[in-house]
């Protein structure tokens, strides 16, 4: 549900983790950083590539999670994922522990020589490091020592989730001014470059504590649509600030998941999703919640699908109605959602390439959550995963069916 007065991807990003105008703390004690650290136990070295041989790193029949889950527990985030994501789990993000864990300042803490920290609303450019931006440092470090003792000796696809560079510039303030950074096309230059070095260390870091793991990047860009509306607001919220050209805005996204050397995935669950400039950024696979996508959007989709993009998804609704918490109304049965999501793309006219084979095109297609399962209960995120994954797992068996 979209929260009253906020824009939809502003809403998504504050709907667990709104600021407040106490101050933050000291983040937790932590062995390592964000940026080193030692790799946990696992394989002297990663060996053949679990993902050899197939179109996507993924096998088919597959399911993920988007990112967040509730809890603030990292180590037990991480036992959940792995537990009922077996073939491609996700790095668990926790926005419940505040400022620091949700999405624009976690990833603030991966920026390289551009401070931040915290105001009343969200986030903004600082002279110096400081307690915030400390605190976010050990908020990730905690979750990265997290993984490697849950995920150390894995092999096989594993996904991070770090904010795009448009969503961060849309959500992080200029240092003189409450306008965003997206204002200022200097500063987003400089966003961007940070970013960009900034997730090439992560990548290579949870490539250390997961020796055996394919890592695959997710770039997490609600704000996009909005940005490349122009209808992102000034400080004022009197004005918009103009929109990129979509040719800046492919560069943006190029810019920041080129250096990873990582398949990535572009994430946005928000109406209107800009398929053609995703396409054009020249990512591996682009991630969606299908509850949004219109039939007159359909054939932007399919020009992806065509295009040979891997596509996660959003099939499950990320938090279950006030019914099924009463235990009321239910998921539906995995058959029905693997047959929503088959019946889609044979509207889009599947297999999609020419030549294709149906496992080729079950291995296109990754169901996930709709969003992410911060706001959800302990018990219905474990249900949606599970549900997920056993709604892919027909995928392939319903494929065949014709």
């Amino acid at each position: 549900m979209v929260r009253r007065g906020l824009p939809y991807w502003r809403s998504k990003l504050s709907s667990v983790s709104d600021f407040s105008v106490e101050p933050v703390g000291p983040g937790p004690a932590s062995t390592g950083s964000a940026s080193t650290g030692s790799a946990s136990a696992g394989p002297a070295s990663p060996g053949p590539d679990p993902g050899a041989g197939r179109r996507f790193p993924w096998p088919p029949g597959c399911a993920t999670g988007i990112g967040s889950m509730p809890g603030t527990d990292p180590a037990e985030a991480m036992r959940i994922v792995l537990g009922e994501l077996p073939d491609l789990p996700h790095l668990a993000e926790l926005p419940a522990r505040g400022p620091g864990a949700e999405l624009t300042g976690r990833t603030a803490a991966l920026l390289v020589d551009l401070p931040v920290e915290t105001t009343p609303t969200g986030w903004r450019f600082a002279g110096r490091s400081g307690r915030d931006l400390s605190r976010a440092r050990g908020l990730l470090s905690s979750d990265l020592d997290a993984l490697g003792e849950a995920a150390g000796g894995y092999r096989g696809p594993l996904k991070i989730q770090v904010c795009g560079p448009w969503t961060m510039a849309a959500t992080i303030e200029l240092a003189r001014s409450q306008d965003p950074a997206l204002a200022d096309p200097g500063a987003v230059a400089d966003l961007t470059e940070s970013l960009a070095e900034g997730v090439r260390a992560h990548v290579d870091e949870v490539r250390k504590r997961v020796p055996g793991a394919r890592v695959l990047l997710q770039l997490d860009e609600p704000a996009l649509p909005a940005v490349l509306a122009g209808s992102v607001p000034t400080a004022s919220g009197l004005n918009r600030l103009p929109a990129p050209e979509a040719t800046g805005a492919e560069a943006g996204l190029r810019a920041v998941a080129g250096p990873a050397g990582a398949f990535t995935v572009v994430h946005c669950c928000a109406p209107e999703v800009p398929f053609g400039v995703i396409k054009a950024a020249g990512v591996q696979a682009v991630g969606l919640d299908l509850s949004l996508l219109r039939r007159d959007e359909e054939d932007g989709l399919a020009e992806v699908v065509e295009a040979g993009l891997g596509i996660l998804a959003g099939a499950v609704p990320a938090t279950a109605p006030d019914t099924a918490e009463r235990g009321g109304a239910r998921l539906p049965e995995p058959s029905v959602t693997a047959r929503r999501v088959v019946d889609l793309w044979r509207r889009m006219g599947w297999p999609a390439a020419p030549g294709a084979g149906r496992d080729d095109a079950a291995g296109q297609v990754v169901l996930t959550p709709a969003c992410g399962l911060a706001g959800a209960s302990p018990g219905y995120a474990r249900a949606a995963l599970a549900h997920c994954r056993e709604a892919a797992r027909l995928l392939p068996e319903l494929i065949e069916e014709g």
